[in-house]
């Protein structure tokens, strides 16, 4: 696998990133969540109204193991047992009490070995259509339309020592927030506007999360692909 070019958005430069930092109830848990996407990056690091940095970096791919769930034999099930596992994520539900849990023992993807994961990224509005799928409210047709429509773009995450050794940094462009945060809440808006749009909608086709459950579905299940 060649090198890859990545980006970082924050507040500040990190010519440094440290194996270890980061938030627990982050999508995949503490890493270091990159982009190979500039303009994407910038808009991550305008969340408030300062101007932030885009981080470039330069990844050696060579030995490192990538769990990519945008690929076979991974489904966007195993996307959402990572989030449940490592987001806050309160059931509103018995449905999504038992939605939880048994994600949690069938679709929870062993990350052991990974350097990196490569999978969608959960904005806040976004991970409302992850909630109400949890919580029986849209089919799983539903949640993996939202979130291609989404265009989030893949995250790229470094999860080992292995990944962090691996990466250098290059430079940095400033992100003015006079134009990327109002990109940043633009996106946002039209997530919640597409929810509100999937949330309108009553189907009874597709397959739901008390299906899932009911019928006891595993990774293998020709429905899911």
């Amino acid at each position: 696998m060649a090198d890859i070019e990545l980006w970082h958005g924050s507040s500040q430069v990190i010519r440094h990133p440290e194996y270890g930092l980061g938030k627990p109830n982050n999508d995949y848990g503490r890493g270091f969540y990159c982009t190979q996407h500039v303009e994407l990056a910038k808009e991550w690091a305008c969340a408030g109204l300062d101007d932030g940095y885009a981080n470039h970096y330069l990844l050696h791919t060579d030995d490192l193991t990538f769990l990519d769930l945008s690929r076979p034999p991974y489904t966007i099930l195993n996307w959402l047992a990572l989030l449940v596992e490592h987001r806050r994520f309160q059931p509103n539900t018995a449905v999504a009490a038992q939605g939880i849990d048994y994600l949690r023992h069938v679709f929870l993807p062993d990350m052991s070995h990974a350097d990196v994961i490569v999978g969608y990224r959960a904005d806040d509005s976004y991970f409302s259509f992850a909630r109400a799928f949890v919580n029986n409210t849209i089919s799983l047709d539903q949640l993996s339309e939202a979130m291609r429509l989404g265009e989030l773009g893949k995250q790229i995450v470094l999860v080992s020592p292995a990944a962090f050794a691996n990466l250098r940094f290059r430079d940095c462009e400033i992100a003015q927030s006079s134009v990327y945060h109002v990109l940043r809440n633009e996106r946002d808006s039209a997530a919640r506007a597409a929810y509100r749009k999937y949330g309108a909608i009553t189907s009874l086709d597709g397959l739901f999360m008390r299906d899932i459950i009911r019928e006891k579905i595993t990774n293998d299940d020709p429905r899911l692909r």
